[in-house]
């Protein structure tokens, strides 16, 4: 019978995933439809650049255009960039003059690798300082908690990182931008790591500041709110210690609902690593797209957009699939 209810409960698992992959792709089609149809719409292009180009005649532009289906009408030229996106072909970049899918992957892993260690830093410390501050409510620790909060969350990340690299030039303790040293090439395995890290320090930060502040608040109100429950009135009636009581019974009901949070939090830190990666010259997705932009690369555009929502809704989908994990009655419904 306890075998049966499992198997039930892994297969109606699967189905809630299975559905939350296929809202998905009307997801992602509606976004890239969006951005084409915006780049399309937007006045000048990067071929009105190449036509200033007295090197190259107007025939040859316009055989660029044809090759993209660009000379096209709108919806033509939508579905065969379409139908390239699904066979993996997301463009070209005249800009950087390679394809668009290749120079993505290369900065695609610098976001991740911002965006991981900032959340890793976030939860790392704002759990542990949330429960602290629940724990000693009302005190020093606590008002000094909530300072910390206040300003992570006051401070936009903007100023934050402007701060951040004003720190940098005027004391020399990190570097300003950028992902690794000019001489990097030339350095050792261990050098390359250690100057990799050197760099990522400042972004990982101020890129967490904000999610680390948010976190420890939700941590501290979901444990207040626990230890006024029912049953933890009566561990205590029990005579169980505090500590016992908090960290072995209201600590594990607390923090249940983090895991909903956890999944739109990766969602909200690449939203903000593009932000950062810009004001900082991290080599990441966001600063390519604002890139693309500025160069008005049409494909390259399209293809950063389409991948930067690819990034979000796998957070959203994390979030929906944890949420239904630790809570049946979502995937139920």
């Amino acid at each position: 019978m306890i075998f049966v209810t499992l198997a039930k409960a892994n297969n109606t698992m699967w189905q809630y995933i299975a559905k939350r992959l296929l809202h998905l792709i009307p997801i992602l089609i509606g976004v890239s439809l969006l951005s084409f149809m915006l780049m399309w719409a937007a006045p000048g292009s990067f071929y009105d650049q190449l036509r200033q180009n007295p090197q190259i005649s107007p025939e040859q532009i316009k055989e660029m255009e044809a090759k993209r289906h660009l000379d096209k009408p709108f919806y033509v030229a939508y579905s065969y960039w379409l139908i390239n996106a699904f066979k993996g072909d997301l463009g070209y970049s005249l800009a950087y003059k390679m394809q668009a899918g290749e120079l993505i992957q290369t900065r695609l892993w610098n976001t991740f690798i911002l965006s991981f260690f900032s959340m890793a830093l976030a939860w790392i410390v704002a759990i542990p300082l949330g429960i602290w501050a629940a724990v000693k409510k009302d005190s020093f620790v606590d008002r000094a908690c909530s300072t910390i909060a206040f300003v992570g969350l006051s401070i936009p990340e903007v100023l934050l990182a402007l701060l951040a690299l004003m720190l940098a030039a005027s004391t020399n303790w990190f570097p300003v931008g950028g992902a690794q040293s000019p001489m990097y090439d030339l350095m050792s395995t261990s050098e390359r790591f250690w100057n990799r890290a050197h760099h990522l320090v400042l972004p990982t930060i101020v890129l967490a500041a904000s999610s680390l502040a948010g976190i420890m608040r939700y941590m501290r109100s979901n444990l207040l709110d626990t230890l006024r429950a029912e049953f933890v009135t009566t561990a205590r009636a029990k005579g169980l210690s505090e500590g016992w009581v908090v960290y072995k019974h209201a600590l594990r009901n607390a923090i249940n609902p983090l895991l909903t949070i956890f999944g739109y939090s990766l969602a909200g830190l690449l939203s903000g690593a593009f932000i950062v990666e810009n004001v900082m010259a991290w080599p990441g997705l966001g600063r390519l797209t604002i890139e693309a932009i500025t160069a008005k690369d049409f494909e390259l555009v399209v293809a950063t957009v389409v991948m930067a929502t690819v990034l979000l809704v796998i957070g959203n989908f994390i979030a929906d699939v944890l949420l239904a994990w630790s809570d049946p009655r979502i995937r139920l419904k």
